[in-house]
């Protein structure tokens, strides 16, 4: 008996060990857990500034120093991170040495995408829809080409000879809304300012007398035309002509009563162009939520949807619409059916 006893002591042991590793498992997978999520957090966003800044790859850099620098210029939240993200992906050795123009609102692996791009001799250089001029000279100079090269390419005085300019109002010294998005080759001697023409050239191809003329029945001259094709470009993204119609027929139809266009995207632009973060309640006079009347320049590049919208409205008495968070856009006639809209479909978006 004395014997059967002490084995039941003996059996009673591994029982606790057991409960004693459980727990250890527990611990080390929870930590793994929060490891993870920490790292994750750590890859997203430094903040939703979207302004750009130079940022120069050195001959030789390592990824350290690189995730240093990055780190030091605000524009990644973490240099490990960072570190860990290249050896996860295998890109330690993929990072090319350059000069980039990066903002916080990019991420980290967005920002190491733009790093480790091959250089080719020769390349397509991509104007996207959608794109304000700070990210299309962004762009530009991710293409490879130097800054002050591309700030110069950008000024509108060297192409006074194109027809597209002509539709410029005087007063406006930008070529915001100008440029046709299109591919362009672009070789080791090409100067940025060669891509710029060919895509100013294309913008004066589109414009035909047609397109003109739609503007014209719509009581707005050709530039004012481009306002309203980026700012349905902005609203409605490609792929949804029958919203990027009715979009464009809302604001046409506000700007006959004399009403402000309540338009968010605008009022953001007018904030990013001031250098500060997007705003709603910025006062520019971009900011058509406070002013009646058009922005004073267009606010992206725009596209052949948001153009073909701009120049053939829908026929509805639509004085009202919300995206919502499904990314459908919703309209309305009265503002007592869009608030009813925007508190139904619009939570995330309409917060923000």
């Amino acid at each position: 008996m004395k014997y059967a006893a002490a084995d039941r002591r003996h059996r009673r042991m591994p029982h606790r060990f057991w409960w004693l590793l459980i727990g250890l498992i527990v611990i080390l997978v929870g930590g793994a857990i929060l490891a993870r999520h920490l790292y994750y957090v750590q890859l997203q966003p430094v903040s939703r500034d979207q302004q750009t800044q130079i940022f120069t790859v050195q001959s030789g850099n390592s990824v350290k120093d690189v995730a240093e620098n990055l780190q030091k210029a605000h524009l990644i939240r973490s240099a490990w991170a960072l570190e860990l993200y290249a050896h996860s992906k295998e890109l330690n050795d993929q990072i090319k040495a350059g000069t980039y123009a990066l903002s916080p609102s990019q991420g980290t692996a967005a920002i190491m995408r733009t790093l480790t791009k091959g250089e080719v001799a020769t390349k397509l250089v991509t104007i996207l829809p959608g794109r304000r001029i700070d990210q299309v000279r962004a762009d530009l100079i991710n293409s490879g080409f130097k800054p002050d090269a591309v700030d110069s390419a950008l000024k509108p005085d060297q192409y006074a000879d194109l027809p597209v300019l002509a539709f410029k109002p005087a007063t406006v010294n930008t070529l915001e809304g100008l440029l046709w998005p299109d591919s362009f080759q672009k070789d080791p001697s090409t100067d940025p300012s060669v891509i710029v023409r060919e895509s100013l050239t294309e913008m004066g191809q589109h414009l035909t007398s047609n397109v003109q003329a739609a503007f014209a029945r719509e009581g707005l001259n050709t530039y004012q035309g481009l306002i309203l094709s980026s700012m349905v470009e902005q609203e409605v993204g490609s792929g949804k002509q029958n919203e990027q119609t009715q979009v464009a027929q809302v604001f046409l139809s506000r700007l006959k009563t004399n009403s402000t266009l309540g338009s968010d995207v605008t009022a953001r632009y007018g904030a990013i162009a001031a250098g500060k973060a997007p705003s709603l309640t910025y006062d520019s006079p971009y900011n058509t939520l406070i002013h009646t009347g058009l922005p004073p320049t267009p606010i992206s590049t725009i596209s052949t949807d948001s153009l073909y919208a701009a120049t053939h409205p829908a026929s509805t008495n639509w004085l009202y619409f919300v995206t919502g968070d499904n990314g459908t856009t919703y309209f309305s006639a009265t503002l007592q059916d869009h608030q009813a809209q925007t508190q139904q479909y619009c939570h995330k978006l309409c917060s923000e």
